[in-house]
């Protein structure tokens, strides 16, 4: 034993020397031969570790962050073996270097109590079972690192180098659990879509007009599985039915129909007005879908049953639009009268709003999109027009600052969606398959903000106060979202699974819906001002209160 103990104390020494320059060469060197078992003889894996390590040659190091090498290769870690929330590593080669305190906490050599099947043998030679202990925090941060320093090669077009970290990437990512191992691999092969394809281009993955069944679908597990578009809805449907108060018939245009999961709740809530419902007309925008199929009309036709049954007065018309740009105004009037806000003779004037739920950041990619389509807002004199965006700045700045940003709010993202299926799986035992679909959700939209470029990156997301400035230029004044909406969404949170970790907050008259301190979507509410030919009646009825 005394024997095993002084070359333990070599071995120590010998790993503990690395320098900070020769960190990752040094892991990679070290797990070049996964081991799935524990060695039996402590003294001879001992000696054949000192002397390998005498006989091994030093591997490169990495460079340094900010000065990314096209010549730059690195061994990347093979998979390790995970035990019990650590990682595992058996090897039989190492680098003899200086000690230091941080490779000791990296890894160590460690011994357990041998079984009762190996007594003998373990008498007979004084062995132990060695294994190598990597810190999966440590490799967590590792694994941020090397995700910024490839975005940084992408962005200096080294793509040798990115290559490689992305190869390291893949294999750091093995260390971790849960919501940052799922970020982490779409970024990574994001990334990797980035590197090996060439600009424009539209990757399996990405959005695209092709994919809008897909989207569909995914957008709904989204819907189920986390509370962001119930709160945008809800927050959005407040505003507008409170614009609509007093009104005896109503418009609505909404930019993405999808599946029409916002309206049956709006339907409900004029359905218990006092005085009984208005007449209700809605107009569904959507994409041309790639089997040609009537999905717009059969929404349609579901929230007429719906309304039929609580006895409102109800018209539908879908509209197919391969974008929002491609609208004119004379495309929203009302097809019996001609006009959009004048009825008949005898008749009240319609009240119009118009809604957007994600659905203008989309607009950014090509030049002049979204003031087109603000104007065309402008030209249909709504009442009110709802916005909810995403709370996040992946427009703008150099790649790496997308890239920085895009990884903070998906993070983010990822969090909660994990933090909602832990408490839906504790209520009820299910939601992990909403979860899961949800998170491929997201993970087209993170292949869209890093992988594409041009007309092809739509996912182009502004923070409000950059929504504030655009919708001021074209014409628009903000309308405070009243405090009986921001009670109802607290109080909405409150009965989701999971919503422990939610937070509404007021922001200048728009209510954000964050996990704990991040906030990730706002809602906001305009009119057309009155210097921009906006309705008379309304302004100065704003003007009164």
């Amino acid at each position: 034993m005394a024997d095993v103990a002084q070359k333990l104390e070599q071995l120590e020494k010998a790993m503990g020397s690395s320098t900070a320059a020769n960190d990752d060469a040094l892991v990679s060197h070290l797990a070049s031969d996964t081991v799935h078992y524990n060695p039996s003889d402590i003294a001879t894996w001992v000696d054949n570790i000192l002397w390998e390590l005498n006989a091994s040659p030093t591997p490169l190091a990495p460079p340094a962050p900010r000065r990314l090498a096209d010549n730059y290769d690195p061994k990347p870690l093979p998979a390790p073996h995970a035990a019990a929330g650590r990682i595992v590593y058996g090897s039989d080669a190492q680098s003899v270097v200086a000690p230091s305190p941080r490779d000791r906490k990296r890894m160590k050599v460690c011994s357990s109590p041998p079984s009762s099947s190996s007594t003998t043998d373990a008498a007979k030679s004084d062995k132990a079972l060695p294994v190598v202990v990597v810190d999966t925090q440590e490799a967590g941060i590792r694994l941020v690192h090397a995700l910024m320093a490839c975005a940084e090669a992408v962005q200096q077009e080294s793509l040798k180098a990115a290559d490689a970290l992305v190869k390291q990437i893949t294999v750091l990512n093995t260390s971790q659990g849960g919501a940052m191992r799922k970020v982490a691999g779409y970024f990574a092969e994001a990334l990797t879509r980035r590197i090996y394809r060439p600009q424009p281009h539209r990757g399996v993955g990405c959005s695209s007009r092709d994919s809008a069944a897909l989207d569909n679908i995914l957008h709904q597990h989204f819907y189920e599985s986390s509370p962001y578009l119930k709160f945008a809805h809800f927050t959005a449907n407040q505003a507008i039915l409170e614009a609509f108060a007093g009104c005896r018939r109503v418009h609505v245009v909404d930019f993405g129909m999808r599946q029409g999961l916002q309206w049956p709740a709006l339907l409900q809530a004029l359905a218990l007005r006092p005085g009984g419902p208005p007449a209700f007309r809605l107009t569904g925008i959507g994409p041309p879908q790639p089997d040609h199929s009537g999905a717009l009309q059969e929404v349609g036709w579901k929230l007429a049953q719906l309304a039929g049954t609580i006895r409102i007065d109800f018209r539908y018309r879908g509209l197919v639009a391969a974008s929002l740009a491609d609208l004119e105004p004379h495309m929203l009037l009302d097809p019996n009268t001609g006009d959009c806000s004048d009825g008949g003779e005898d008749e009240e004037p319609e009240a119009v709003a118009v809604n957007s739920v994600f659905e203008l950041h989309g607009l950014l990619a090509r030049p002049g999109a979204l003031e087109k389509v603000l104007g065309t807002v402008r030209a249909v004199q709504p009442r009110i027009v709802t916005v909810v965006e995403q709370e996040a700045n992946h427009n703008g700045g150099t790649f790496v600052e997308r890239f920085t940003e895009a990884l903070h709010y998906y993070s983010t993202m990822f969090d909660s969606l994990e933090g909602g299926a832990l408490a839906a799986d504790a209520a009820c035992g299910g939601g992990r398959r909403d979860q899961a679909l949800s998170e491929v959700y997201l993970g087209r939209q993170i292949c869209n903000v890093v992988s594409c470029e041009g007309v092809e990156r739509t996912e182009r997301h502004e923070a409000l106060a950059q929504w504030r400035a655009r919708m001021g230029r074209a014409g628009f004044d903000p309308v405070a979202i009243g405090s009986n909406a921001f009670k109802q969404a607290s109080m909405l949170l409150a009965l989701f699974a999971g919503g422990d970790g939610y937070r509404v907050e007021e922001k200048e008259g728009c209510l954000t819906l964050g996990w704990h301190t991040r906030p990730l979507i706002a809602t906001s509410a305009w009119r057309v001002a009155a210097s921009a030919g906006g309705d008379p009646i309304a302004a100065a009825a704003a003007a009164a209160l």
